[in-house]
């Protein structure tokens, strides 16, 4: 996954970046979110995923060629049937771009995904992320869409 993002709502790097005030430790939070889910998938681990998302009946989840599903039991049962049956997947996230408004926040992204090595495929992703009560940053919605490579 990469290191850094691409950037934040204001437009600027988020490493460093000047015209973000108050809003950088929102940003990087959400950013750590993020980083957990992809790192949930390679890993496989349904635990680290259970974690990522919020457990509730608003949750949405479009996985690439599937029908939206909605509320916490369907997208649960997507993810626990994808970890337990997909090769070893690595995510090049590139093109990360944050927007933080208030308890909400999306970020949209290039995933490139690699196994064994290859490359496999490119989805743009936009994923959107709710913070709890305890301040985290979990999971709502992840909506994921194929690139057609030329």
């Amino acid at each position: 996954m990469a290191d850094e993002p691409g950037s934040i709502d204001d437009g600027q790097p988020a490493a460093g970046a000047s015209g973000a005030g108050g809003n950088l430790p929102s940003v990087r939070a959400v950013l750590d979110a993020q980083r957990a889910f992809y790192e949930a998938f390679e890993s496989r681990s349904m635990e680290a995923m259970d974690a990522a998302w919020e457990h509730s009946g608003d949750v949405v989840c479009t996985h690439p060629g599937w029908q939206t599903l909605v509320g916490w039991p369907a997208v649960r049962d997507s993810w626990a049937s994808l970890l337990a049956n997909s090769e070893h997947l690595q995510f090049i996230v590139t093109d990360e771009y944050v927007t933080v408004r208030g308890d909400m926040a999306y970020v949209r992204v290039q995933e490139n995904i690699l196994a064994a090595g290859a490359m496999q495929g490119s989805l743009t992703a936009l994923n959107i992320f709710g913070r709890q009560g305890d301040g985290s940053w979990r999971m709502l919605a992840h909506h994921g869409s194929p690139v057609m490579l030329g």
